[in-house]
């Protein structure tokens, strides 16, 4: 890989699923912080006792900033929140130059069941939060962006991707550090969206759209800091959430995204080999 080029996000229409907290939120800093407009999507919108951030907090956040950006509360598990979300986009900025489907379904005692103990209608929700709903925005915002001439759609993977450019697929890892990644529901369904994306491609390239994958590797989320407080566990193995956040950054201005599409790319070694720094973070004129 070659470092491309960033274009000028300023003005720009983002979509970002999962902005209440972790990955998403520090995304939609670094996207603000270059003048792009945010659209910002997440179920959480008051404080939860269980759960760190709001959607609320997080527009609060970039409004301080001086961001133009909205707050749409959406459960990604239903169809006409899903079309909502893309209408108030929209409604408010006039179209969506960029989709990035972070959202998943991580949270509560589903993240702990192994094989077994899933039921059948929990297993659905993972797929319905982490595959169903990006194919849905993929559809919808597809045509918005082929009238604009141009569009980015970038999905959030994850380690089942085994992104290590090896001739034949390693062999699947039991844990990284201390945390496992016996989670069925969940690669399984991030395993599905990496290669809908990478069937898509070709499709979409046609109309102007790149597609492309971003596996963040074990990110030092909130979530991860508590599981890491209740367990025990060494989060050394873990990277900021500046390093996910740094890489869609990159992906979502690179001036050819048509040399990247239909691929899956680890962000921690990508920003290495590409020589960009995290703290790349230019602030808004307001």
């Amino acid at each position: 890989m070659h470092r491309q080029e960033e274009l000028d996000l300023t003005g720009k229409t983002v979509i970002i699923t999962g902005a209440s907290r972790g990955v998403g939120k520090q995304t939609a800093d670094s996207f603000a912080r270059r003048g792009a407009n945010l659209v910002l999507a997440a179920r959480t919108v008051e404080p939860d006792k269980t759960l760190p951030g709001t959607l609320n907090e997080t527009l609060a956040q970039l409004e301080n900033l001086g961001a133009q950006a909205i707050a749409v509360q959406t459960d990604l598990a239903s169809e006409a929140d899903l079309e909502r979300l893309v209408g108030a986009a929209v409604d408010r900025f006039g179209g969506v130059d960029v989709l990035i489907n972070n959202a998943a379904a991580t949270a509560g005692e589903i993240w702990n069941k192994r094989f077994l103990e899933l039921t059948r209608e929990e297993w659905l929700y993972q797929f319905d939060v982490n595959l169903h709903a990006p194919f849905t925005l993929m559809q919808l915002v597809t045509p918005i962006m082929e009238a604009r001439g141009d569009g980015r759609i970038l999905n959030l993977s994850t380690g089942s991707g085994e992104v290590f450019r090896l001739p034949e697929e390693p062999r699947k890892l039991d844990k990284v550090g201390e945390f496992s990644l016996a989670v069925p529901g969940y690669y399984s369904s991030k395993r599905a969206l990496d290669r809908l994306g990478n069937v898509l491609a070709p499709e979409l390239a046609q109309k102007g759209i790149a597609v492309i994958g971003v596996h963040p590797g074990l990110v030092a989320t909130e979530l991860v800091a508590i599981r890491v407080k209740e367990a025990g566990l060494d989060d050394s193995v873990a990277v900021p959430m500046a390093v996910p956040a740094r890489a869609l950054v990159y992906f979502a201005s690179c001036a050819e995204p048509m040399e990247y599409t239909g691929r899956l790319f680890w962000a921690e070694r990508e920003l290495k080999e590409l020589g960009l720094d995290t703290d790349d973070r230019p602030t808004i004129t307001v």
